[in-house]
């Protein structure tokens, strides 16, 4: 205990210097893993990131798909504290509390908002977990704050090349002015494997978001993030996903070597965590064993 408090002051000596802050007390040692408490983080950037955390343990940072919120992994968030970790859901910019430039950002800016997480939060180097588009960040924070990050889970990411047309369906999701039956048809086409009801993703949706996290990954070279860093990376896929055609099933893993973990759940689709949350709990929890603290 006396170690663990030691490095906790000389992050908050180091926090302190940046300009950032954090507003809430820990969550109690002794609190039920279900018991959410909602943090505020400045990181110093001109944003202020609301923050989730649930349960004690070694530190999670669960990122969301593309234009959607926290609420996706309540379920996730949920198996994983009860699991004994220590689960922290920062708000995208533009939804909840978190705030912030929305115009002009990079995959790197958003990357910086995760560090202040880690560093006021959960005040340990962790394990950064980006569904889809969060990956992206995800991948982003391990290259640019690697003493942050003990390593990256991808869940449902996409290929470096991927079908036509399916971006498309994904925008269409998220546009709010078509009809909810025409919404729904994308959210089940590029989102939900065959039999599995899109319908709990029809809601969740924030276009303005959406748009601000394109740009931001357009206009940031897919150089700059593809590697996660050189920690270890579990590679964990989708087996019915369309952003993830199976010829591409070990593309990372060819490229970066031993590091990388592939692990298929099967008869899901891209939405994944939704479809087979328990699945996805499993695998995080079997990889994150193997790391070294």
């Amino acid at each position: 205990m006396k170690k663990q408090w030691a490095s906790w002051v000389l992050w908050g000596a180091a926090l302190g210097s940046m300009g950032m802050a954090a507003h809430a007390a820990p969550v109690a040692a002794d609190a039920p893993a279900g018991t959410v408490q909602r943090v505020t983080v400045l990181p110093g950037n001109g944003a202020s990131i609301e923050v989730l955390v649930q349960g004690q343990g070694p530190a999670l940072v669960l990122l969301p798909s593309r234009g959607r919120g926290a609420e996706d992994f309540d379920d996730l968030a949920a198996r994983l504290a009860q699991a004994g970790y220590r689960v922290l859901r920062p708000e995208p910019r533009g939804i909840g509390a978190s705030t912030g430039p929305m115009t002009g950002i990079t995959l790197h800016d958003l990357g910086n908002d995760m560090a202040a997480v880690i560093r006021n939060v959960a005040r340990q180097p962790a394990v950064m977990v980006g569904h889809a588009f969060g990956n992206w960040v995800a991948r982003t924070t391990g290259v640019d704050h690697p003493e942050l990050v003990r390593g990256v889970v991808i869940v449902a990411a996409a290929a470096k090349q991927y079908p036509a047309g399916l971006s498309e369906h994904v925008d269409r999701s998220a546009d709010l002015s078509l009809p909810d039956a025409e919404r729904l048809k994308s959210i089940q086409y590029a989102f939900f494997a065959p039999g599995h009801d899109a319908r709990v993703w029809l809601n969740g949706w924030y276009p303005e978001v959406s748009e601000s996290q394109r740009l931001a990954g357009k206009a940031t070279r897919q150089s700059d993030w593809w590697s996660g860093g050189n920690k270890p990376l579990l590679d964990l896929q989708a087996g019915a996903d369309l952003f993830k055609p199976e010829s591409t099933r070990n593309e990372i893993r060819d490229e970066f070597g031993d590091r990388v973990s592939v692990v298929v759940i099967p008869g899901a689709g891209h939405a994944l965590v939704p479809e087979e949350p328990q699945a996805v709990a499993d695998a995080i929890v079997r990889w994150e064993k193997r790391l070294k603290p």
